[in-house]
């Protein structure tokens, strides 16, 4: 048997790698015994019409002359417990900070939209109910229900009422597919 150094493999590290892989299967516990994520739905392709609705974002947020960032999501059922989204910029994705202005990170607001959306099912800033914290209540994301889940679709970067069409643009495509 030989003689174990600190360089025998056992680096910081990978030790600390271990130590974590312990901690999950401590005694008593099992890996069966860890909550499971949820799979993605059995045949749904998101990654394809989120593009092609990313697509149809983006040529209406120019042909508003608007720039900003563009966010589709889709979540399999009733509610959003679990979602797959995807964004692109479409131009900035912030505005630099001016005199009067403090600029802005519009991916942050199209996700906040989003998130506003996903917890009240309605179009964002709806009113529905008293904002959450992390909720901003712009208008500029709108949601649908799709064949087999929830369908979000969010831009930001222009006035509301073009964040509002972009999204739409995006939701439409989503729809026709999912």
């Amino acid at each position: 048997m030989r003689s174990m150094k600190p360089h025998d493999g056992f680096s910081l590290p990978r030790l600390l790698g271990l130590l974590a892989l312990a901690s999950l299967l401590a005694p008593g516990t099992s890996a069966q015994d860890k909550p499971e994520t949820p799979a993605p739905a059995a045949g749904i392709d998101f990654d394809g019409p989120a593009s092609t609705a990313l697509a149809a974002m983006k040529a209406r947020a120019e042909a508003l002359h608007v720039a900003g960032v563009a966010v589709v999501a889709y979540a399999e059922g009733d509610s959003v417990t679990l979602w797959s989204s995807k964004m692109l910029v479409v131009g900035n994705m912030t505005k630099p900070p001016s005199p009067n202005d403090k600029g802005s990170n519009l991916l942050a607001i199209a996700y906040a939209k989003a998130a506003e959306m996903a917890s009240t099912l309605k179009d964002s800033g709806s009113g529905i109910r008293p904002l959450l914290t992390g909720e901003l209540g712009w208008k500029g994301g709108v949601v649908a229900r799709g064949r087999s889940g929830v369908l979000i679709a969010a831009f930001s970067g222009g006035r509301s009422e073009d964040d509002v069409q972009v999204s739409k643009a995006g939701l439409g495509v989503l729809a026709n597919s999912l």
